[in-house]
C-alpha cells in the first residue's frame, strides 16, 4: 500500500539563500539545513518499503525525521529540532497518494530503549516489593490475626491467602505479575510488532537496534507481511544486512554523490560482511561438519 508518493527537499540554491536572508553559515548551526545536501539527496520516491542506507552522519535520520514532522506524524521521544527546523520542513513538498492515516507514526530507537528502561524500572519495583512480601508472607503464617471489625476484612483475607498457599503463589498472586519475561531483545522486538498495526505508514530509525541477528530477520519477515497483507507502507533507516535484504524494498545509499538507488547486495556494508564470512568460510564449514 502506498500513502507517501514522494518527498522534495530544498536543493543547495535554496538553502543558500535562506542561509543568506539569515546572515548566518548554515555550515554547522542551521541543522537540518546542509545535511541532506552533501550528497545532493533532493527527492525521495517511495515504494511499499524503502530502505534509506548509509553510515553515521549520512542524514538517513534526519531524512525520516523531517519526513515525520512534515506529515505531522506521531512519535514517543523528542528529537533534535532546532529553532531552524520547522522552516526546513516548510520548504520540503510531500506527494500523497492517499491521506496518511492517523495510526502512522515514527519509531526510533530511542523510544525502544526508553520502552525497555521502563520494564527494567518495573522489575526493580516489583523485586523492591516482592523483598517486602517475604517479610509479609511469614508475618501473615505466624499471625493470629482475628477480625475486630469489617475494617478489618482485608487483613484477614490476606492472612488467609498466606496460609493456603505457598510462598511463591503467593507472592505471585500479590504482585498480580511479574513483568521480567523476556529478554531484552524480545523485548524489544515485541515492542515493534505491537505498536505497527494494519494500514498505516510506519517510519522506523534503525529498527536493528538492540536486536539479535535473530529477531532482525523475524523483524524482516513482519514487516514484509505487514507491507504485503496488512495495508503497511513504510520508511527505514538501516544498515543491517537482515532488513536491508527486504523482499522488494527501494534502496537509496545516501553514502553515494549524488545518493542513488542501489541493490542490497551493493551496499559496503554488506560487502563488507560478505567478505568477512568468506575469509573464514573453512572454519564455519567445519562447524557445520561437526
Amino acid at each position: 500500500m502506498l500513502y507517501l508518493d514522494s518527498i522534495t527537499f530544498p536543493d543547495d540554491d535554496r538553502e543558500a539563500g535562506y542561509c543568506m536572508a539569515e546572515k548566518r553559515t548554515c555550515y554547522t548551526s542551521f541543522y537540518p539545513f546542509r545535511i541532506l545536501t552533501r550528497h545532493r539527496l533532493e527527492r525521495l520516491d517511495f515504494e511499499p518499503v524503502t530502505i534509506l542506507y548509509g553510515g553515521n552522519g549520512s542524514g538517513k535520520s534526519t531524512a525520516l525525521n523531517v519526513i515525520a514532522q512534515k506529515l505531522s506524524l506521531s512519535r514517543e521521544s523528542a528529537f533534535n529540532m532546532t529553532s531552524f527546523y520547522q522552516d526546513y520542513v516548510d520548504m520540503c513538498d510531500c506527494e500523497l497518494r492517499r491521506p496518511i492515516p492517523k495510526e502512522s507514526c515514527i519509531i526510533t530507537s530511542d523510544d525502544v530503549f526508553d520502552h525497555m528502561l521502563g520494564i527494567r524500572d518495573l522489575n526493580e519495583g516489583i523485586d523492591s516489593r516482592r523483598g517486602e512480601m517475604f517479610e509479609e508472607y511469614f508475618q501473615a503464617k505466624r499471625s493470629g490475626f482475628q477480625l475486630r471489625s469489617m475494617a478489618d476484612y482485608e487483613e484477614l483475607r490476606r492472612v488467609n491467602r498466606a496460609r493456603k498457599h505457598t510462598q511463591s503463589r503467593y507472592i505471585r498472586e500479590e504482585l498480580g505479575m511479574n513483568v521480567r519475561t523476556y529478554s531484552n531483545g524480545e523485548s524489544a522486538y515485541r515492542y515493534f510488532t505491537n505498536k505497527i498495526g494494519e494500514d498505516a505508514l510506519y517510519l522506523l530509525d534503525e529498527p536493528e537496534n538492540s536486536l539479535s541477528p535473530a529477531r532482525q530477520m523475524e523483524l524482516a519477515q513482519f514487516i514484509e507481511d505487514s507491507a504485503r497483507f496488512m495495508g503497511c507502507q513504510f520508511v527505514i533507516s538501516t544498515h543491517s544486512p537482515f532488513l536491508l535484504a527486504l523482499k522488494g524494498a527501494k534502496i537509496y545509499d545516501l553514502d553515494c554523490d549524488p545518493v542513488d538507488v542501489r541493490r542490497w547486495t551493493e551496499l559496503e556494508n554488506v560487502q563488507a560482511y560478505y567478505a568477512f564470512f568468506k575469509k573464514h568460510a573453512d572454519a564455519l564449514e567445519r562447524v557445520n561438519r561437526d
